[in-house]
């Protein structure tokens, strides 16, 4: 089966649009859950372990079952990309997991307090067709909205992405593409859907952990390389900084920031192969 996006929920496939799910599912209600979303390039889903190791952290901290495990999920993950024809040399795509903590009886936010039990929470994915960007960019440091250093949900890829929706949001409002977020200390900590890296007097850094960004894969693999070290970056960029916007699914250059030229990085592609293939 070919689809410009395929879904698997409960043992089906099909169209992502078309599958259902209970109206009652946390994840649904509340954003009580967790996500992965895979770079798949040349029919194998890239960085998978260190994707499944963060999901399995994230599951244990926010108080979760474990997710599927590796095993079960690789066989699900073959036979999606066969599916929509991804596993010929050359093809890319972005693969989702979803993980929530499903129904539970009764209503409002309340959690039981046994252990949590799997069979209750409930995994579905989705895989689409996905080239990489590495397009310079145009970015606003977002006033509305800020990362909470102190909170759980800031070490987590959780289904709560609302905040930087908005934050997204208002930077376009502005005429720029992406939006940088402060943590609530006022320090710049990443962006609204990726990890920031700044080039800044010739070495490459980025905010530490404490900072409340996201733990990004990407991000940990260029700190494991040691081509990144963790640094404070301040409430704003210098006019002669580089800056980067990594994720999984690409790494964008910053042209500007807050109406201030920058100097674009020629480095994005090449640091985000490299990161990729080490």
């Amino acid at each position: 089966m070919t689809a410009t996006t395929l879904g698997w929920h409960n043992g089906e496939w099909g169209s992502a649009d078309a599958l259902g799910m209970p109206l009652t599912d946390r994840g649904l209600q509340l954003a009580d859950g967790l996500f992965e979303t895979i770079l798949i390039q040349d029919g194998r889903a890239q960085l998978l372990n260190e994707h499944l190791q963060r999901w399995q952290r994230s599951a244990a901290l926010l108080g979760m079952a474990a997710p599927p495990a590796a095993p079960v999920l690789k066989k699900l993950i073959d036979e999606a990309i066969a599916r929509v024809a991804l596993n010929c040399e050359g093809t890319t795509g972005a693969l989702r997991l979803n993980w929530s903590r499903g129904s539970i009886a009764g209503r409002g936010i309340g959690l039981p307090t046994t252990d949590p039990d799997p069979t209750q929470h409930r995994f579905w994915l989705t895989l689409q067709p996905h080239q990489p960007d590495f397009e310079p960019a145009k970015a606003w440091i977002s006033v509305q909205e800020q990362r909470n250093a102190n909170s759980l949900l800031s070490q987590c890829k959780t289904l709560a992405y609302g905040q930087a929706v908005q934050a997204r949001r208002e930077a376009q409002t502005q005429g720029a593409e992406l939006a940088l977020l402060h943590n609530t200390s006022g320090d710049l900590c990443c962006g609204d859907s990726a990890n920031l890296l700044v080039k800044r007097e010739g070495h490459w850094v980025t905010p530490p952990l404490s900072s409340g960004c996201l733990p990004g894969v990407m991000r940990a693999k260029a700190l494991q390389q040691k081509l990144v070290t963790e640094t404070t970056i301040g409430p704003a960029l210098r006019a002669n900084d580089q800056a980067l916007l990594i994720n999984s699914l690409g790494c964008r250059s910053l042209k500007q920031v807050d109406g201030m030229e920058l100097h674009p990085s020629a480095e994005a592609k090449l640091l985000w192969q490299q990161l990729l293939l080490g």
